[in-house]
């Protein structure tokens, strides 16, 4: 009876040990709880399997639902945005409001570990613990309605607004970092 609990212990990490060595790349490495879910399709107990693998360092907990199979190449700069990709993968989401804005220097300071994403979700702010933060604000915004304004960030896995756009984000979330706008700098994108 001890070895039978055992061998349904072992087989589920096993199996999801085996589909993540497949499948998982230096651009494919962050996974939802759904998606590790269908690689273990038998395992009738997805939490108990995926705290074991995360206790056994086959994978890390990013935050809730979000899991990080630790490849060795993996540009770890590019976690939260690849967690909030996985996060909601079901919404319209894009990067905006001081995310793009410090990257293109039009703020003068730099979020460290925090990235925000304006979002067809509610607004929350997800606790990714070690790795940071990820601001979701809700947008009622349609996609064909700023589809030009947007661009595919590649690397980032998400869609990226234009200088332009964030600043409209900005206004119209009424963002407190509004006063760090560099007006010289911004000039250059008007």
């Amino acid at each position: 009876m001890c070895n039978l609990l055992y061998s349904w212990a072992v087989q589920p990490m096993k199996q999801l040990t085996q589909v993540l060595g497949w499948l998982a790349d230096r651009e494919h490495c962050v996974f939802s709880a759904s998606d590790l879910a269908a690689a273990v399709p038998d395992c009738g107990q997805l939490a108990v399997l995926l705290s074991r693998a995360t206790k056994a360092g086959l994978l890390k907990r990013v935050c809730r639902g979000v899991y990080w199979y630790p490849v060795a190449d993996y540009p770890r700069e590019h976690l939260l945005y690849h967690a909030a990709a996985r996060l909601r993968a079901g919404e319209f989401n894009y990067l905006s409001l001081e995310t793009v804005l410090s990257e293109a220097g039009v703020i003068s300071q730099v979020p460290i570990n925090w990235i925000t994403l304006m979002s067809s979700g509610r607004s929350h702010v997800v606790n990714c613990r070690d790795y940071g933060r990820i601001e979701f604000v809700h947008t009622a915004q349609r996609p064909n309605g700023v589809a030009d304004e947007l661009s595919w960030d590649r690397e980032k896995h998400l869609w990226r607004a234009s200088v332009n756009q964030a600043l409209r984000d900005m206004r119209t979330t009424r963002r407190p970092s509004q006063d760090l706008i560099d007006k010289e700098v911004l000039r250059e994108f008007v």
